[in-house]
C-alpha cells in the first residue's frame, strides 16, 4: 500500500525529505537549550558576573530564534509536500478512473469513488503531514530528551522506561478495538453519499410523489448509523488523554518528590537545582513527546483504512487494453457479429446476448427494435468495445475490434447514448466534446441537421448559453438534440442513436433522419427505437428478443413474416388493424 501511496509524492520529494531534516535541526535546538539553562542556573547559584549572564542569554537567544525558524521552514515545507501529494493522489485516481472500464466502474459505485477522492485522500494528507513532521519530531525529541535526561538525572531517568510500556499497551489496545470500526464506517459513507446522490438527481420525483418526508427518514437513519460507529471509535480513543495524564502526573510526582529528596539530602552534590530544572524540562519534553504519537497513532488509524481503499482504486486494472501492435486506422464503418455471446460478469448464469449473427455494411442504416430488457443497448456497446465479447468477435472495418488502438476505434464511432448527458458550460463548448477544432460554421450545422438551431436562436445568449449541470436547465428534448449535434461533429464512420430521439415528435424525428441520410451518407447509421416510424425507413430492421436475433428484415418483410414486429407496429398504429 505505502509503495503505490509514495508514487504520488513525485515532485514533492524534496520539500519531503527537507521537512524531516528542519525538523531534526528543530529538535536539537529545542534539547540543548534546558541543559544550557541548567548551566546558567548553576553559573548564577556560584555567583558568576554580569557578562557570563549576558553571555548564556544571547546563546540561548539565537538557539531560539534558530529554533523557531527551523520550525516554521518545517511546517512551511511540510505543508507544500502534504498538499501536493494529496492533489497527485488526487489526480491519479481521477486518471485511473478515466482509463476505467464499464466493467471496472460496475466493481465501484459513483458514490464510493465520490468518498475515496475527498473523504480518504483529506485522510491520508493528514496523516502524511504528521508522518513527515510530527512523527519525526516526537521519536527524536523523545529520544534526545530521555538521552539528556540520563546525562542530567542519573538514576531518576528509568521513571520514563516504566511508563512507556503503559502507554504502548494502552494505544496498541486503542487500535485494535477502532481499526474494525474506522473500516466499517468508511462503508457507511460511501451508503450516505450514494443515498445523497440519489436522492439529488431524483428531486423532481420525490416532490412529485410527496416522499420527503420519507426521504429525510431514510437520511437520518444513514446517518445516525454513521454518527453511532463514529461515536464508539471516538470513545475509545478519548481513552489516550486520561491515560497520558496519568504517565504525566505519576511521572511528574515521581520526578518532584524523589528530586527533591535528593538535592535536600546530598546537598546538590548529587542533584543540584539547574540538574533538577532541566530534568523537569526533558520530563515535559518527554511526555508530549509521548502524547504527539498519540496524536499520529490515531490519525494513522483512520488513515490506513482510507489508503487502502485508494489504492483499491489505483491498482485496479482496467479490463479492456490495447494490443502490442494495435492498428490505428478504421477502413469502413463495416460492423459484423460473429457467434457472440455476452454476459456481464463471470459469475452471471444467464448470458445478456447469445450466438449473435450479424453482417453490416459501411453506409447502411440499421434499424434495431425489441422490447424492454432485448440487449438493445447491450449490442451497440461491443461495437465501440466498452466491454468485450464473451464469446466470438465484433469486426469493425474488416478488423476484431480488439486488434484496434482503443481511442481510435472509439472516435470513428460516436454513440448517442440512451441517457443523454450534458456537462456544465457553453452549448459551443459542450458541442465541441464532438470536435475539439469545430469551427463555429461547422457547430451551427451540424445543430441545424440535429433540428437544434431553432431553439438555440431563441436564447438570449445563442451557442453561448451555460448549460448547467446535467444540463438541467433545457428540456429532453433539446438535450437529446444537443447531444445528436455533438456526434455528427465527430464525423464518424459509424454512429449509433441508442433510443436518442424518445423525446422529440415525430416530425422532428423525420427531419433528423432526413438529415443524416444527406449529410452523412458513408456513415453506417444504427438506430435503436422504441417507434416503428423512427427506423422504418431504414435499410433493415433487426428485432431483437430476450438477447437474440429474432429477425431481420426491411419494414414490410416484418410487418408481413414477424410476430413481434408487426404486434408492436399494430399497438403504435392504430392503421395496422386495418391492414
Amino acid at each position: 500500500m505505502l509503495k503505490v501511496l509514495a508514487k504520488s509524492i513525485r515532485e514533492y520529494k524534496k520539500t519531503s525529505i527537507m521537512t524531516p531534516i528542519l525538523v531534526t535541526m528543530e529538535v536539537v535546538l529545542e534539547c540543548i537549550i534546558p541543559f544550557i539553562i541548567a548551566e546558567l542556573v548553576n553559573q548564577i547559584k556560584a555567583g558568576c558576573s554580569l557578562s557570563v549572564i549576558v553571555k548564556y542569554g544571547l546563546v540561548l537567544t539565537l538557539m531560539a530564534m534558530l529554533s523557531l525558524l527551523f520550525g516554521t521552514w518545517a511546517g512551511l515545507t511540510c505543508a507544500t509536500a502534504s498538499c501536493g501529494f494529496a492533489k497527485n493522489l488526487r489526480k491519479d485516481m481521477f486518471y485511473a478512473v478515466q482509463d476505467y472500464s464499464f466493467d471496472n466502474i460496475d466493481k465501484f459505485s459513483s458514490a464510493s469513488l465520490v468518498t475515496r477522492l475527498t473523504t480518504d485522500i483529506t485522510n491520508v494528507q493528514m496523516a502524511y503531514m504528521m508522518i513527515i513532521r510530527i512523527a519525526i519530531r516526537a521519536p527524536l525529541m523523545m529520544i534526545f530528551a530521555f538521552t539528556m535526561a540520563f546525562v542530567m538525572g542519573g538514576k531518576m531517568a528509568w521513571i520514563f522506561l516504566v511508563v512507556v510500556p503503559i502507554l504502548g499497551g494502552g494505544l496498541g489496545w486503542v487500535i485494535a478495538k477502532t481499526m474494525p470500526l474506522f473500516r466499517r464506517v468508511f462503508k457507511k459513507y460511501d451508503a450516505l453519499n450514494s443515498s445523497i446522490q440519489e436522492n439529488i438527481k431524483g428531486m423532481r420525483v420525490v416532490k412529485s410523489f410527496v416522499r420527503e418526508d420519507y426521504e429525510n427518514k431514510k437520511f437520518d437513519a444513514a446517518t445516525e448509523d454513521v454518527c453511532s460507529d463514529f461515536t464508539r471509535a471516538e470513545r475509545i480513543l478519548a481513552i489516550n488523554n486520561p491515560l497520558m495524564q496519568f504517565c504525566l502526573y505519576v511521572v511528574m510526582i515521581f520526578v518532584l518528590s524523589f528530586g527533591s529528596y535528593t538535592i535536600i539530602t546530598s546537598r546538590g552534590l548529587d542533584l543540584d537545582v539547574g540538574q533538577f530544572s532541566a530534568l523537569l524540562t526533558y520530563s515535559f519534553m518527554i511526555l508530549s513527546s509521548l502524547m504527539m504519537l498519540s496524536m499520529i497513532f490515531v490519525m494513522i488509524t483512520m488513515a490506513y483504512e482510507s489508503g487502502k481503499r485508494i489504492v483499491e482504486v489505483l491498482s485496479e486494472k482496467s479490463t479492456l487494453s490495447n494490443p502490442k501492435n494495435p492498428l490505428y486506422e478504421v477502413k469502413d464503418g463495416s460492423v459484423e457479429f460473429d457467434n457472440v455471446s455476452f454476459k456481464y460478469a463471470a459469475s452471471a448464469k444467464r448470458m445478456a446476448l447469445s450466438d449473435i449473427n450479424l453482417k453490416i455494411k459501411s453506409g447502411e442504416t440499421i434499424g434495431i427494435i425489441g422490447g424492454t430488457g432485448s440487449s438493445k443497448s447491450t449490442l451497440i456497446q461491443l461495437i465501440s468495445r466498452l466491454y468485450d465479447a464473451t464469446e466470438g468477435s465484433v469486426r469493425v472495418g474488416g478488423h476484431d475490434v480488439r486488434e484496434y488502438d482503443i481511442e481510435t476505434l472509439r472516435n470513428q464511432v460516436a454513440v448517442v447514448l440512451q441517457k443523454n448527458l450534458l456537462f456544465s458550460g457553453t452549448i459551443k463548448e459542450n458541442l465541441r466534446w464532438g470536435n475539439k477544432n469545430a469551427t463555429d460554421e461547422e457547430i451551427i450545422e451540424a445543430c441545424k441537421l440535429a433540428q437544434a438551431d431553432e431553439f438555440i436562436s431563441t436564447f438570449p445568449k445563442g451557442y453561448d448559453t451555460y448549460i448547467e449541470q446535467g444540463g438541467s436547465n433545457v428540456s429532453g428534448g433539446q438535450k437529446q438534440r444537443l447531444c445528436i449535434a455533438r456526434a455528427l461533429l465527430k464525423k464518424p464512420k459509424i454512429l449509433i442513436l441508442d433510443d436518442s430521439t424518445s423525446a422529440v415528435d415525430t416530425k422532428t424525428d423525420a427531419y433528423l433522419r432526413k438529415a443524416m441520410k444527406e449529410y452523412i451518407p458513408d456513415t453506417t447509421k444504427i438506430i435503436i427505437a422504441q417507434r416503428i416510424s423512427s427506423v422504418e425507413e431504414a435499410d433493415r430492421i433487426i428485432v431483437m428478443e430476450n438477447g437474440t436475433i429474432n429477425a431481420v428484415g426491411t419494414h414490410s418483410q416484418l410487418l408481413k413474416n414477424n410476430e413481434i414486429y408487426r404486434e408492436i407496429y399494430t399497438s403504435q398504429n392504430k392503421a395496422g388493424d386495418a391492414e
